[in-house]
């Protein structure tokens, strides 16, 4: 049966209409909020060196303080996904934002190791709980046939914002201390915020499946396009995959029958990738200082390892038109060759540069483009919460790269054979995006029959 005329199916809507400025906002404020993101996580390890000598430390004293964002980034994402699910995406979305910036200028003012750890944590419990929001919201706001595209695009700005922070860290330390970088991680975000509560809307999936008054939808989907203005009604059509129960959300749906071993699999890509990540970002300006390479210039050789994130919209192209599972398996095999090849290049600065280049072009691909691949695999019912327990999960293999690279370091393993190890966790996701595509076929023969979600 036709549905009416005055009733509009929301993803049919956003398929249809030319990609509107009011998207382009929800993409610039969620790109700001992932540039922000990854400034923030990154900050601790460019000015780890200042650290060390200020505080008279040694290298595994900072152990717990690199470690610490990264532990509140685990448990802001385990929280914040469900919280969006039940309650929106927005009202989560900015309450992080704030948190992270309002902790960062606490963490600005520590005197000492032990406070700068405790709001290090605050800080990353507000990290954490941002980006599954973010990736969510703007999944949500785009057309599916570009979907991966646009939300590769966003969350790009992750690694662009740590490397980001490593050039500006590089220049603001001489000049106004170690300080001034977790005061502009703090002043940025809550700017940020503040405009959010203004311009930025709630999903309009999110509405839909949570039965929002109709002149609500219609009033965000009006500036989308005029042709929402006179609907009545707004429905939305989504899978229902066979043997996963009507009703389920959130984690009940995550961890159903159908979805847990993809579920796992996504885990286990994703927490092997950030081993990688704040394994070399956090301890690669201190190993190439100790190899000779001066403080300044291996704080800018290593920032060019975030730069590479760009590379994530070429695959999110390539995901929007083939298997993105067989498009991250491929990603994640050419990371742990080109990680072992940076400590091959140790000695020249040249090659170490080109080498630290491409290894975070190819890395930060392929980690950037699992939101995306989270993002399609699940219904809007689960969403916030699979993406966010995916990114929560995997923050624990930032914690163990961090700790990884400083047992290494400590049994005083040769910088070839650090990156050798380091670039193991790269064929182990890509065994996990193999596994997940064997059980969960991707397929691009349109959807399965779906039961509607409407008001």
């Amino acid at each position: 049966m036709q549905p009416p005329a005055n009733q509009i199916d929301v993803q049919n809507f956003l398929n249809e209409q030319p990609f509107s400025r009011y998207q382009g906002l929800v993409f610039a404020i969620c790109l700001s909020v992932v540039l922000l993101d990854g400034f923030d996580t990154a900050a601790i390890g460019y000015i780890a060196p200042s650290l060390l000598a200020e505080w008279t430390l040694a290298k595994a004293d900072l152990a717990p303080v690199l470690s610490a964002a990264l532990f509140g980034l685990a448990g802001g994402a385990l929280l914040a996904g469900p919280l969006a699910d039940r309650f929106g995406r927005k009202v989560v979305l900015i309450v992080s934002v704030v948190v992270m910036g309002a902790a960062s200028l606490a963490a600005a003012m520590a005197g000492d190791l032990t406070a700068l750890t405790i709001w290090r944590f605050v800080t990353g419990l507000g990290l954490g709980a941002a980006m599954p929001n973010a990736v969510t919201l703007m999944s949500e706001y785009s057309p599916q046939q570009k979907r991966a595209l646009i939300t590769n695009a966003m969350f790009c700005g992750f690694p662009l914002g740590a490397a980001f922070g490593g050039f500006l860290a590089a220049w603001m330390i001489p000049h106004f201390g170690w300080r001034s970088v977790l005061v502009l991680g703090g002043v940025a975000p809550l700017a940020l915020a503040a405009l959010m509560m203004i311009s930025l809307p709630e999903s309009a999936r999110f509405m839909v499946a949570h039965r929002y008054a109709v002149e609500r939808i219609r009033a965000v989907m009006t500036r989308i396009s005029n042709a929402a203005a006179n609907a009545a009604s707004f429905t939305m059509h989504e899978p229902i995959p066979s043997g996963v129960v009507e009703g389920k959300e959130g984690l009940a749906l995550v961890f159903s029958a159908h979805f847990i071993i993809g579920t796992l699999m996504l885990w286990i890509a994703y927490f092997m990738g950030l081993v990688i990540f704040y394994g070399l970002i956090n301890w690669m300006p201190i190993l190439f200082k100790e190899s000779g390479v001066p403080a300044q210039q291996a704080t800018l050789i290593s920032a060019l390892f975030p730069l590479g994130g760009f590379g994530a919209i070429f695959f999110g192209w390539l995901m929007d038109r083939y298997n993105a599972n067989i498009i991250i398996t491929i990603g994640y095999v050419l990371t742990a060759a080109s990680v072992y090849v940076i400590g091959l290049t140790i000695g020249n600065v040249g090659m170490l540069m080109l080498a630290v280049f491409i290894a975070g072009v190819i890395m930060n691909t392929a980690q950037s483009s699992m939101p995306a691949l989270a993002a399609a695999f699940y219904p809007t019912r689960g969403r916030a919460s699979g993406v966010s327990w995916m990114l929560g999960v995997g923050r624990f293999g930032g914690i163990a790269g961090s700790f990884l690279v400083a047992e290494l370091a400590r049994r005083k393993f040769g910088l070839s054979d650090v990156f050798l190890v380091v670039a193991i966790p790269g064929v182990i996701s890509a065994v996990a995006i193999a596994v997940k595509q064997f059980v969960h076929p991707e397929t691009r023969h349109g959807p399965i029959p779906a039961e509607p979600l409407g008001h």
